[in-house]
């Protein structure tokens, strides 16, 4: 009788910490931050002279090219690129500087205002579901 009570202890314990690893897997998996959501950003250049669609197709060439660029998009008529760039690899400052000193053309990184960000998207600020989440996302 002693034997079976004793399988029976080793057998409940020994699943009740397999379930609780299972559990801790199961949490970090759930909330482990996603690697494209919070490190991607978006940057703008503005060319200060024109520039021709050969131009703009070199650019585009070359800033796929570099270290952390994930998707850029080069606008001839208005003389714009605009690219998203993964943060833990790259840094939109040296992308510019680096860009500037490769092509050769006057060119700033264009960084918006306070003014420009509030009148950017008209729901953040003033949705109750935008409120809710930003209350949710400080909680988790």
């Amino acid at each position: 009788m002693k034997i079976n009570l004793r399988k029976t202890l080793i057998y409940t314990f020994s699943t009740l910490v397999l379930l609780i690893v299972v559990l801790f897997v199961h949490i970090y998996w759930v909330y482990r931050p996603a690697p494209d959501a919070s490190t991607e950003a978006m940057a703008r250049i503005d060319i200060k002279q024109s520039i021709t669609q050969d131009q703009a197709n070199k650019i585009t060439a070359w800033m796929v090219h570099q270290k952390g660029v994930d998707h850029v998009l080069v606008n001839p008529e208005t003389k714009i690129v605009v690219f998203t760039f993964f943060t833990l690899k790259a840094n939109g400052n040296q992308i510019t500087n680096n860009f500037k000193s490769a092509f050769h053309l006057k060119a700033e990184r264009f960084m918006p205002g306070d003014d420009d960000q509030s009148n950017s998207c008209p729901v953040i600020g003033s949705s109750y579901a935008y409120k809710i989440y930003k209350l949710i996302s400080k909680i988790i």
